[in-house]
């Protein structure tokens, strides 16, 4: 796939990835910040990695899904992750 191939990613990139994009609470910035992908590269690479029924049913859950889009989010929220959460050791923002 030419997204793979572009960003160089690995299975451990590209499985942290989709990870990121289930969770309800992880903005598409994140992961552009993190791996440089934009929202519709994250879409394509979603439905390339993922069975058709549960990319439809992912892609039903995130549109206009105000966590997913930091532009939609209340003002106030900047954070990527809840102060609770604890870093996460295959994220690459916590190795540098």
């Amino acid at each position: 796939m030419k997204i793979i191939k572009k960003y160089k990613l690995t299975e451990r990139d590209i499985d942290r990835i989709i990870q990121m994009a289930w969770e309800d609470r992880t903005p598409f910035d994140a992961i552009t910040q993190q791996f440089g992908l934009t929202e519709a590269e994250v879409i394509k690479l979603m439905k390339h990695e993922m069975r058709l029924k549960n990319w439809k049913k992912w892609r039903a859950r995130v549109q206009g899904r105000s966590t997913k889009h930091a532009r939609l989010r209340q003002e106030g929220v900047d954070r990527f992750r809840s102060k609770m959460q604890r870093s996460i050791s295959l994220n690459r923002i916590s190795k540098r």
